[in-house]
């Protein structure tokens, strides 16, 4: 892996650091998380297994091929790590540059599906190109912490001290937010809410801030929850999904029952009998009910560790980009991490039946061509941030041993 990886490394950035500290470079200082990358690797990779054990029943019956699933997700997969290496050769001050830019093609893609977007479910979330589809809401994800990010570098000191400039990206976040009501995609939302609310936080806002404005958005979802006839259902179903389990209970009961199943220690690789067109959207959104059908609540544990591991490792390159000065890169690499944890830890809530049914995949793991590309772009960009930091490092401490001893 450390040989595949050192490929993705830039190749202008790596020819400027030895014409640096080429001694530096050759010992390895400017080098890649290790963690954060295994962590990765072990998610995609039980993400192909679950996409192999899962899909067959669906595939087979959907299309009368038992790998077309199987496949589909291979070449997502590709187009993924295609993308990551594309994005780790940009420098991170063009995203800056690129970031209300993105914000605005967001709200037209916004826009633009809910007036022709392809309806699967009664909900219109997807641009239906012939080829392939796009699910906006993943993108609309990513464009948001980037433009939030700038937003925080320019008003840094005024998010401190003026009411109006911690006022503005809540209007931005509501607006999207809004959007994604209307499709409806009710987890995007959530999401996004939580993690511009973490970023801005993390940023210096103050705290009675965040207290009024809580109680004001809990207000918000309520009437938001209550507001459609399909999301009482849902909640109905949520707090006794046993009612009608055959009806607007059905899914959640069939994920309880591969949770039962699956006990602690699981029934093994490809024994799940839910995945047999009894649970709906087993590969998708409901790809860790058969993981703890298949691997227990051993491989829950797992699962919920590298994400965990994930978010330590976002923070602690945040917190090394802001110590090197590049502030936009640290509430970047915030923001990645607070997301993918936040929108990994809903999924699994769901599907154990904690929360109410949302419609968010697993990030890296799920089947899903949207979601898995935007999950590997966010995790390249926050590589390519602490490769930058670690440059930074080197060229500070070449300058240090550089400057004469008085």
């Amino acid at each position: 892996m450390s040989v595949f990886f050192q490929k993705l490394m830039p190749a202008a950035a790596k020819m400027s650091a030895r014409k640096l500290n080429q001694k530096s470079i050759l010992n390895g200082q400017i080098s890649y998380d290790k963690f954060l990358f295994s962590a990765v690797i072990a998610l995609m990779i039980i993400g192909i297994v679950m996409a192999a054990s899962t899909s067959v029943p669906v595939s087979e019956r959907l299309t009368g091929q038992p790998f077309y699933f199987v496949i589909r997700h291979a070449i997502y997969l590709v187009l993924s790590l295609t993308m990551a290496v594309a994005v780790t050769q940009v420098p991170v001050k063009h995203w800056q540059t690129l970031g209300p830019w993105l914000l605005i093609g967001g709200l037209l893609l916004l826009l633009l599906v809910l007036v022709v977007g392809k309806s699967v479910n009664g909900a219109k979330r997807w641009l239906d190109f012939g080829l392939f589809t796009i699910q906006v809401s993943e993108l609309v994800k990513l464009f948001v912490i980037v433009y939030l990010a700038g937003y925080l570098v320019r008003k840094s000191q005024q998010l401190k001290t003026e009411i109006q400039a911690f006022l503005r990206p809540l209007f931005i976040m509501f607006l999207v937010t809004g959007f994604l009501l209307m499709e409806p995609d009710f987890g995007a939302s959530a999401v996004i809410v939580v993690t511009v609310l973490a970023m801005m936080f993390l940023a210096g806002a103050k705290l009675w801030q965040f207290i009024i404005l809580t109680f004001t958005i809990s207000g918000a979802l309520v009437l938001v929850a209550f507001s459609q006839n399909y999301r009482v259902l849902r909640m109905q179903s949520f707090l006794d999904p046993w009612l009608d389990p055959y009806g607007s209970g059905y899914q959640l009961t069939q994920s309880l029952i591969a949770y039962g199943r699956g006990g602690f220690f699981g029934e093994g690789l490809g024994n799940s009998v839910q995945k047999l067109n009894y649970l709906p959207e087993a590969h998708t959104d409901f790809v860790v009910s058969i993981i703890a059908e298949e691997f227990g609540l051993l491989g829950i544990f797992v699962v919920v560790t590298l994400f965990t591991l994930i978010l330590s490792r976002a923070l602690k390159i945040g917190n090394q980009a802001l110590k090197v000065e590049k502030p936009f890169a640290g509430y970047c690499a915030y923001g990645i991490g607070f997301g993918m944890f936040v929108q990994a830890m809903v999924n699994i809530a769901v599907s154990a039946g904690l929360l109410p049914t949302k419609g968010l995949t697993l990030p890296l793991v799920s089947y899903g061509g949207s979601s898995l590309i935007i999950s590997f772009v966010s995790i390249a960009l926050l590589l390519r941030i602490d490769y930058e930091n670690r440059l930074q490092n080197i060229k500070t401490q070449s300058s240090a041993k550089k400057r004469p001893n008085k």
